[in-house]
């Protein structure tokens, strides 16, 4: 029996271009109905995964009928070669599993970011994921990875002595900025002190500022919060703020130097039932700060934090988010992959969903 190969070809390009013309008018039309936007980020992403195999294996039959060695004047018929060709390979999309899923450790501000990426490179529920990013803060995080007990970190930067600490061990890294934060500033709201200069900040934290009549408040003293030495704020506090100034000895009185959020937020709330309290807390907790009865944000130099201000760097105190890999991890390993995810659009677009303030 004689078939016509190029008929034969053309018959199957058409066929195998149907399909991957219909996989993406099923995504335009989910999106343009409002499904992408309303439904949670991991069914859309086991939903591209979905789409993407039809696209592939109709563009391995696409490819498969497409024979370079025939010349396309030659419209004769001819047999069927009897000799079976080998289809073309299609390199598929790297797929993220439970079992080649990346160690990840980081910041404690960082911990929702990584939660929301896992629940979409995975493609389950946000609560199902939540063990796969118990962080162990800025300082520790660094030294577990270098020690090979993960594989990525989302995280602030931490301090100059930890890049040492790595660097004597030999330890070289991969950092790459993926969202802007901030350092914000709180105090109790019915403190009448809306705005503080850089200045002020810095001498009522080097204990040359005592009493908020000196910034325009009442005639009550300041109670300065501080946090924990390794917590991600305090290294930008030291940082950004002080700028090789030394902090005055935090008070000795009970939440002097709170340990977590939570604690910072009630002790300033609750000092005393007075208004000479000030805290400092990373720009991302800032929404719950203000939300929260009996606190406000205050500006600095009469510049409030907010996505635009931290975006254009019209607010003066200001870090990125940066994703961690050792650099001897190789092209192709889930770290290095997961990596580049989030410096890529779909994972920045990710970063501003979550409340952070993406890198564009």
């Amino acid at each position: 029996m004689n078939y016509n190969m190029n008929a034969l070809k053309a018959q199957a390009r058409r066929h195998s271009l149907m399909h991957i013309n219909n996989a993406v008018i099923t995504r335009q039309r989910l999106v343009h109905s409002g499904w992408y936007s309303s439904c949670p980020l991991w069914a859309t992403s086991a939903l591209r995964h979905a789409l993407k195999v039809v696209a592939i294996v109709a563009l391995s039959a696409l490819l498969a009928a497409c024979d370079n060695g025939t010349d396309p004047a030659h419209t004769q018929e001819e047999p069927m070669p009897p000799v079976q060709q080998e289809t073309p390979l299609v390199r598929e999309e790297f797929i993220f599993t439970r079992e080649n899923f990346p160690r990840m450790d980081g910041s404690t501000s960082t911990g929702p970011l990584a939660q929301a990426a896992a629940s979409v490179l995975l493609g389950e529920p946000r609560e199902a994921v939540t063990e796969l990013a118990v962080f162990n803060r800025t300082t520790q995080s660094f030294r577990n990875l270098a020690a090979g007990l993960c594989d990525i970190l989302i995280v602030s930067e931490p301090t100059p002595e930890v890049f040492e600490e790595l660097a004597a061990q030999g330890f070289e890294l991969d950092m790459a900025p993926i969202a802007l934060d901030a350092l914000a500033f709180i105090v109790n709201a019915s403190n009448p002190v809306d705005s503080l200069t850089v200045e002020q900040v810095q001498r009522i934290y080097t204990g040359r500022i005592t009493n908020w009549r000196e910034v325009g408040g009442d005639d009550v003293e300041i109670v300065a919060f501080q946090r924990n030495p390794e917590a991600g704020s305090q290294v930008l506090m030291e940082k950004l703020v002080m700028d090789g100034l030394n902090m005055a000895q935090a008070p000795t009185q009970t939440f002097m130097t709170a340990f977590g959020m939570g604690e910072l937020i009630t002790a300033i709330q609750g000092f005393d039932g007075s208004a000479n309290a000030i805290g400092y807390t990373v720009f991302y907790y800032a929404g719950d700060m203000q939300m929260a009865e009996g606190l406000k944000i205050i500006a600095v130099g009469g510049i409030s934090p907010g996505a635009e201000t931290i975006r254009s760097g019209a607010y003066p105190f200001l870090n990125p988010y940066y994703v961690v890999i050792g650099a001897h991890e190789p092209e192709d390993s889930p770290a290095r992959i997961m990596y580049n995810w989030l410096l890529s659009d779909e994972g920045q677009r990710l970063v501003g969903l979550e409340g952070y303030v993406s890198m564009r």
